[in-house]
């Protein structure tokens, strides 16, 4: 027998009024201040100013995508996406992450450039549009950051902009310094920094988005820990061929093999009912797939290992099954 347990896999009626509104605001202001901000990097030559536009521009992008992508995500599941388009929104971030890495290596192969020939930079100029950068962007990381502890796509675009708002302070500071002293190279050097900290900052989305895409356990989550508390279910005997992962980073899925008494229908439902709410209470699972067995799988099997519930488990790097 078996029973499914499906939370919210459409993702809701649609958008949170709030956040799309705030989204659209983000993607315009930041398209006008990209614009702003490479036309004055140009004219000032200041490579600093020209990697805060990058990365402004990177931040546009996010921002559209995420926005897209919380749409498509909103979509029913069908006969051909049977999960709808949860990971749409982890193919985002991955993408988003990306992009800033690679924006990165650019800065640092032009800061070298500059380094070895330095340019005169216009300082008033990098001080004026950098202050006015991190203010716009301190005011959209604000916007997303209630969302950002919930959905990795959000919260790509919310390092985006919370970078940008660092590095932007950070050209703010080398404008004041360059000011005071003349010296060129302290722009390149401001530059070299912003790539490293864009490195940084994206490499805990990657891992994450890297690990959603390969179904692993929520890092949140222990196997063992789970596969306790289910034996904890009064009429639980066993649960074998545990499996956890992420449809997205805010939408998580279980699947086990439980092992119970031969009892009435009726009443190995109301155990699957009970493991399904310490599931959904516990852990945050909403989509489970339970199959009740009354008779323990062959041991041989390579996909059925039984260890009855109060057993010790096997060491830690050995396969939860």
């Amino acid at each position: 027998m078996k029973r499914h347990n499906h939370g919210p896999l459409a993702g809701g009626a649609g958008i949170q009024a709030s956040i799309a509104l705030r989204l659209r605001a983000a993607v315009a202001l930041t398209a006008l201040f990209v614009i702003l901000e490479g036309i004055t990097g140009l004219l000032a030559h200041s490579l600093a100013l020209l990697a805060d536009a990058g990365h402004n521009l990177t931040d546009t992008l996010a921002l559209a995508l995420t926005f897209w992508t919380y749409q498509l995500a909103s979509q029913p599941s069908n006969a051909r996406r049977t999960f709808g388009l949860h990971r749409a929104g982890v193919l985002a971030a991955l993408g988003n992450a990306l992009t800033l890495v690679v924006i990165a290596l650019g800065i640092l192969v032009e800061a070298y450039q500059r380094f070895r020939a330095p340019e005169p930079v216009s300082a008033p100029a990098m001080i004026a549009v950098a202050a006015l950068a991190a203010l716009l962007n301190l005011v959209i990381a604000a916007w997303l950051h209630g969302h950002a502890h919930h959905d990795l796509n959000v919260r790509s675009s919310f390092l985006h902009v919370a970078g940008d708002a660092a590095s932007a302070a950070g050209v703010v500071i080398a404008g004041v310094l360059l000011a005071l002293t003349g010296q060129a190279w302290i722009d390149p050097a401001v530059s070299v920094l912003i790539a490293l900290f864009i490195l940084w900052s994206s490499r805990g989305v990657i891992v994450e988005a890297v690990d959603v895409l390969l179904e692993a356990t929520p890092p949140d989550l222990d196997a063992r820990h789970v596969r306790a508390t289910m034996c904890q279910v009064p009429g639980v005997l066993d649960v074998h061929d545990l499996h956890l992962w992420s449809l997205s980073s805010s939408l998580r899925a279980a699947s086990a093999h439980v092992l119970v008494q031969d009892m009435p229908v009726s009443k190995a439902c109301d155990i699957l009912a009970a493991v399904n709410a310490v599931l959904a209470e516990r852990f945050q699972i909403a989509h489970t797939s339970l199959q009740l067995e009354t008779t323990a799988c062959d041991p041989s099997e390579v996909f059925c290992r039984i260890h009855e519930c109060g057993v010790p488990r096997p060491r830690e790097d050995q396969v939860l099954r």
